[in-house]
C-alpha cells in the first residue's frame, strides 16, 4: 500500500465449531498481521468445548457471537458477515475458517493487490501444512477474461478469477451491501461458490498467490474425496444453485453443470460405501428439485442480535 495512504479498515470474520486448539492458532495469527485487522468477529457455531472462552481469551480484538444453534459454515458467515457491517464500519470483510491460518504477510498482500482498483473480492493461495497447494480450495480461473483484464492483474501479483473460497476471502463491504449475505440454508457446501460467483457476477476478482493461508484440514484431499452422508449438501446446494441463484449466466450454468456431474461421478467410482452416495444423491435431488432456501432472516431468526443485524443488512 501507498505509505501516504490510510490503510483500509479491515474485519476478519471466523466461523468456528468444536476447534478450540486450531481457533488459537487463527487469533494468533489474525493478531499477528503485519497489516492489522481492526476487529475479528467469532461466531461460535453452538460448540460444545471451550471454544468461546479461547474468543474471550483473545482480548478485545475480538467480537463473539455464541449463537444458540448450529447454523453451519453459510449460516456463520452470513452472521458473522451482517455482525461485521453492523457494528464495526468495515471497508472490507476477510472471511475464514477456523482451520484457516494466514502467514504473517496474507492480509498485506491481499490489500497491496487490490489497492487502486475496483476489483470486488481477492483470494489467498492456500496449502496444506506440509506446503502442498490445497486441492480443496482452487479458485476458478475467469474465462474468456478479457486482455485488459489479465494485464492489470498481472501488474497487481494476481491472476482473474470466477469464483474463490471462504478459506480466506477479501471482499468490499460496499459489493456485500449490494449483493447480499451468503445463504444461510445451505448450510455446507457451495455456500462460497455460491456467493463468490454472485460478487464477481460483472466485477473483478483476484487469486494473489503471495498471500499464503494454511488450511489444517485432518487430511489432504478435493472436493471429489469420498463426502459420506454429506454428498447431501452437495447434490442439494448445487442444485439449489443452477436453479434458484443468479449468480451464473445460464451459459455458466451449463458448464459449472457439466463439471459438476463428471465430479459426482468421480465421487462415486472412488467410494468405499456407494449406497450412501446413492441415498444422498436420492435425497439432495428431491430437495434441490422441490424447495428452495429460505430467505436469511427466516434462517437465522432467534439468534438475538445477530438476527437482528442480518435484517439490517437483507431487509
Amino acid at each position: 500500500m501507498s505509505p501516504n495512504r490510510h490503510p483500509p479498515r479491515v474485519v476478519a470474520v471466523v466461523v468456528a465449531y468444536n476447534r478450540r486448539d486450531l481457533l488459537v492458532e487463527v487469533l494468533q495469527a489474525l493478531a499477528s498481521q503485519r497489516t492489522p485487522v481492526a476487529r475479528v468477529v467469532v461466531i461460535d457455531n453452538a460448540s460444545t468445548d471451550d471454544t468461546a472462552d479461547v474468543a474471550r481469551a483473545a482480548g478485545d480484538l475480538v467480537d463473539l457471537e455464541q449463537l444458540a444453534r448450529n447454523t453451519g459454515g453459510a449460516g456463520g458467515f452470513a452472521a458473522g458477515m451482517a455482525v461485521a457491517l453492523e457494528r464495526h464500519d468495515p471497508d472490507w470483510l476477510w472471511l475464514m475458517d477456523d482451520d484457516t491460518v494466514p502467514t504473517e504477510g496474507a492480509l498485506e498482500a491481499l490489500l497491496t493487490s487490490v489497492e487502486g482498483t475496483d476489483v470486488a473480492a481477492a483470494g489467498s493461495r492456500v496449502i496444506w501444512t506440509d506446503g502442498t497447494e490445497h486441492p480443496m480450495n482452487t479458485p476458478r480461473a475467469k474465462p474468456f477474461a478479457a486482455k485488459a483484464e489479465r494485464v492489470a492483474a498481472a501488474r497487481a501479483g494476481g491472476i482473474p478469477v470466477r469464483s474463490t473460497s471462504f478459506v480466506s476471502m477479501l471482499v468490499r463491504a460496499d459489493v456485500v451491501r449490494e449483493v447480499g449475505l451468503p445463504i444461510a440454508d445451505y448450510f455446507i457446501w457451495n455456500d462460497d461458490f455460491e456467493y463468490s460467483t454472485r460478487v464477481l457476477r460483472g466485477r473483478r476478482g483476484l487469486h494473489v498467490p503471495a498471500s499464503v493461508v494454511v488450511h489444517k484440514t485432518k487430511v489432504l484431499g478435493a472436493t471429489d474425496a469420498d463426502p459420506g452422508p454429506r454428498f447431501y449438501y452437495e447434490v442439494r446446494n448445487k442444485l439449489w444453485m443452477f436453479r434458484r441463484s443468479q449468480s451464473l449466466s445460464a451459459f455458466e450454468k451449463l458448464v459449472y453443470g457439466g463439471s459438476s456431474v463428471r465430479r459426482w461421478i468421480r465421487t462415486f467410482a472412488r467410494s468405499a460405501d456407494r449406497q450412501v452416495l446413492r441415498d444422498g444423491w436420492r435425497r439432495g435431488y428431491r430437495d434441490g428439485t422441490r424447495t428452495r432456501p429460505r430467505p436469511n432472516g427466516s434462517a437465522l431468526a432467534g439468534l438475538g442480535g445477530v438476527s437482528d443485524a442480518v435484517r439490517a443488512v437483507e431487509p
